[in-house]
């Protein structure tokens, strides 16, 4: 996509360069500069116009971003931070060791400093911790004509226009106006006539809670408000994205039995994903523990059946995959507000059937393929298949409740995904499994 431009970059012929690079969207141009070195990505940044630069630098890893701090100086750094929005501001911030923010606040205006010490005050996971304070806010005693007079003169430097806020002399949020709406109203109508109802956030929502709203409200901008409803900033649409993509970045992790990363995987060095992994894989191989005191609990049942042995690894694998299905739906539904407590036991009826159709008709496979290919008798074909239908049924209403269960005592309903999910059903599996075999085959 840019080998041209990066052929004349390689070139030194920056000037050039320069020409077709302005012409892209600044997404591709943070893209471009990944792919050339520091220096020469350095040379490029400071030859963009300075609106551009700003919103590539918002665009850019954290890594990056300390690299053209650290290398500009004071002036193009007030430059970036007078043309970077509130929370692309705050957002950089919160990523920089203290050398660097201290350079950066060095370079900002006392009113700046006091809006971004502010919203740094806000815990990471709430909706304070996303939002800007550059927004349109409207008096309500305004008319249309005032109105645009006054996004005229303010709107500019505000990260959107689409959306306005109606405010009483208190700046307690009264209400929002379309700016469509407004252009198309009669010049002397005032705002609270023109006014619709407005959903909005406290600062101190939880902003997965706030991601859930704008999906519900298909909205693109919210705005947020104190304890006293007075409007103290917006939420828009992108940072949003960010917050979903960030939830469901940790839910992978946290599904696959990893602690939750921030960087990315080529960003992070080896002992960090080390650490990462080893907490959760040392809890797993404790907690299958469990399995092997069962194993020799029943070494008994085993030695007398040796041909059992080879159908434990079929068991407990189908019993753990049994699991993670109905987990991973329920943990889904879960996320997307769908299921709460009180619905625990329709989850507990409706998983028993799923559980009970799937594991009968594995059973009856298994048991044709096993008198079919394995030289074993009816009893010992019985036993395994008579598990297996037990260990699927238990599988399916436990992978269903566990995740609710853990929402309810304030736990992430994620780690009862596939791993922990897994290991609980291996040690049923082989408890149910020799239980029944002794049972059926008389085996003290």
């Amino acid at each position: 996509m840019f080998e041209n431009i990066i052929e004349l970059i390689e070139e030194n012929k920056l000037f050039e360069a320069r020409k077709y690079i302005i012409e892209l969207n600044e997404v591709d141009i943070e893209q471009l500069l990944g792919e050339i070195p520091q220096d020469k990505m350095l040379r490029i940044f400071r030859m963009l116009p300075k609106e551009t630069a700003a919103e590539v630098f918002a665009e850019m890893d954290s890594d990056r971003q300390q690299y053209i701090i650290e290398s500009i100086t004071d002036r193009e750094i007030n430059s970036i931070m007078d043309e970077l929005y509130m929370d692309d501001t705050v957002d950089f911030i919160e990523e920089m060791p203290a050398n660097v923010v201290k350079k950066v606040l060095r370079n900002t205006d006392e009113a700046t400093r006091k809006i971004i010490n502010q919203l740094l005050k806000y815990p990471d996971d709430c909706a304070g911790s996303i939002m800007t304070t550059e927004f349109v806010d409207l008096k309500k005693e305004m008319t249309a004509r005032d109105a645009l007079e006054h996004i005229r003169k303010t709107g500019m430097d505000k990260e959107t226009i689409d959306t306005c806020y109606v405010i009483s002399a208190q700046r307690k949020l009264e209400g929002e106006i379309s700016i469509r709406k407004l252009i198309l109203s009669e010049p002397d109508t005032l705002m609270c006539d023109l006014m619709e109802t407005v959903k909005s956030v406290q600062t101190l929502t939880d902003k997965e809670e706030t991601a859930y709203l704008f999906r519900k409200y298909n909205l693109i901008s919210m705005p947020v408000v104190d304890n006293e409803n007075r409007l103290v900033g917006i939420i828009t649409v992108d940072d949003v994205i960010d917050v979903i993509e960030q939830e469901n970045t940790e839910d992978f992790h946290k599904m696959a039995a990893i602690a939750p990363s921030e960087k990315e995987y080529l960003d992070t060095g080896v002992i960090s994903l080390a650490k990462n992994r080893i907490v959760w894989l040392l809890v797993l191989m404790i907690s299958a523990t469990f399995t092997g005191m069962i194993i020799r609990y029943f070494e008994a049942t085993l030695s007398q059946v040796v041909a059992l042995t080879a159908y434990m690894p079929m068991l407990m694998g189908t019993g753990g995959n049994a699991g993670a299905q109905s987990s991973t739906m329920i943990i889904r539904s879960l996320s997307l507000n769908e299921l709460e407590f009180k619905d625990i036991f329709k989850v507990m009826w409706k998983e028993l059937r799923v559980g009970i159709l799937t594991a009968f008709m594995l059973a009856v496979v298994n048991f044709a393929r096993i008198m079919i290919f394995d030289e074993v008798g009816v009893l010992v074909a019985f036993t395994v298949c008579a598990s297996l239908f037990c260990i699927v049924t238990f599988a399916k209403v436990v992978g269903g409740m566990l995740p609710i269960a853990a929402k309810q005592i304030h736990l992430d309903p994620v780690i009862m995904a596939s791993p922990i999910i897994t290991t609980i059903l291996d040690a049923v599996s082989l408890f149910v499994y020799f239980s029944f075999a002794t049972t059926f085959l008389g085996i003290a």
